[in-house]
């Protein structure tokens, strides 16, 4: 394997790890707001008959608001990860080109351990 190559690969992990680190915080935050967002529902019905027009209608403008946030956060994580998806098919594409046959073994090879594990069952 060529120095270029090398380091074409390495910065190509390096960034795949760098992006995946940021994707897994981005969804643990989203996890993390959806819940708080249900709770805050939740809070919001067991006292809404309690509540006046104005704080009703201030809550019902806060929920709103969290979900347009969290709506727009998902649509981030979603870009991100079809972004990270095409770099994906670029880099495998780029490989293949470059050693056709390396890939046909490997793919020869996964397919046939995959037969083998599902044959088993």
């Amino acid at each position: 394997m060529s120095t270029q190559s090398t380091a074409l690969s390495d910065t190509s992990t390096n960034a795949a790890n760098g992006a995946y680190s940021r994707r897994a915080s981005s969804v643990s935050t989203l996890r993390s707001d959806l819940q708080t967002l249900k709770s805050d529902l939740d809070t919001l019905l067991a006292h809404a008959t309690e509540l006046t027009d104005a704080e009703l209608t201030e809550a019902h403008e806060r929920i709103l608001t969290k979900f347009s946030s969290l709506r727009q956060a998902a649509k981030g994580i979603a870009l991100q990860a079809r972004t990270q998806f095409n770099h994906g098919v670029e880099v495998t594409s780029d490989y293949v080109k470059e050693k056709p046959v390396q890939s046909v073994a490997l793919a020869v090879g996964i397919g046939a351990l995959l037969g083998i594990i599902v044959g088993r069952r």
